[in-house]
């Protein structure tokens, strides 16, 4: 893995997508990829299952120069203990990129607020896991807010593994019309509406993708990305983000880099998506 970044002159790799919760939170999340659950509904073994002190000696061996801590609510009155959390997780690990979440609730406004007077970076929004419109009249005053500020979120908006309720082009297309300055970050290229979300990066200049598990042999095999849109990758190669999912795939970190590199963008498209373009985003 030092080898493939190496190899292109940079000075590490900036994954914008990477998960540490709290660890019982982890836990429960492990154990629902364990039961291959509804969302899931195939087998996908954690392939870096380890402890958190572990995983992130791991990712800086990678030669993992900014991570993220991508958390999330699944109901009310837990996402301003997860920021809590993170605010403290990124005190004590200062390479992780300070990361939050918010929920449609009372107060979700404040709270957020206070995420980012504490310095928070960015933040995740899951529709399909928390089932939420991101157009919830509760949300606006967030957005309003993180659009004021700059401060990209990434969302998982498309409908990948499974659709839901919220997930899909059109919500985030709706968001964007409602607060046009909105940096969004989307998930999983947006997969399986990759065409889709590379139309409203097209249209919307605040808008990034990150690769997070897109163009590899597992998702490939449910999912392809449509190689008629490869050429778009190349023409929007300064919103293409590295993101991986970290520790929740079921493949090695290596195979996440091989997958970018077989697409045959070139090592200035490789350059930008693996460091630059993050680089640039979080001024790093």
């Amino acid at each position: 893995m030092r080898r493939f970044w190496q190899e292109l002159g940079l000075p590490g790799l900036i994954d914008v997508h990477t998960h540490f919760m709290p660890d019982r939170v982890m836990r429960k999340v492990w154990a629902y990829f364990d039961a291959a659950g509804p969302l899931t509904g195939r087998p996908w073994p954690i392939r870096y299952r380890t402890g958190e002190d572990q995983r992130v000696a791991g990712l800086r061996a990678f030669g993992v120069r900014r991570f993220t801590a991508m958390l999330y609510p699944h109901k009310p009155g837990m996402a301003a203990w997860l920021n809590s959390w993170a605010a403290d997780f990124a005190a004590r690990h200062p390479d992780c990129l300070h990361t939050a979440t918010f929920f449609p609730e009372p107060g979700a406004a404040r709270y957020v607020r206070r995420a980012v007077e504490q310095g928070a970076r960015v933040f995740k929004a899951h529709l399909q896991v928390g089932g939420y419109d991101p157009n919830d009249p509760l949300l606006d005053p967030v957005w309003d807010h993180l659009a004021s500020r700059g401060v990209p979120v990434v969302v998982h908006c498309g409908s990948g593994p499974a659709p839901g309720a919220h997930t899909g082009p059109g919500p985030t297309a709706r968001l964007l019309r409602r607060h046009p300055g909105t940096r969004l970050i989307i998930a999983h290229m947006g997969l399986p509406e990759y065409g889709d979300f590379l139309d409203l990066a097209d249209r919307h200049p605040g808008v990034h993708l990150d690769t997070t598990m897109a163009f590899t042999d597992f998702t490939e095999a449910v999912a392809p990305f449509p190689r008629r849109e490869t050429a778009r990758l190349r023409e929007l190669g300064d919103r293409i983000l590295l993101g991986t999912d970290f520790p929740n795939i079921p493949y090695t970190y290596h195979h996440a880099l091989e997958s970018l590199a077989r697409l045959r963008l070139g090592d200035d498209w490789l350059r930008a998506a693996c460091h630059d373009n993050a680089a640039r985003l979080f001024d790093v």
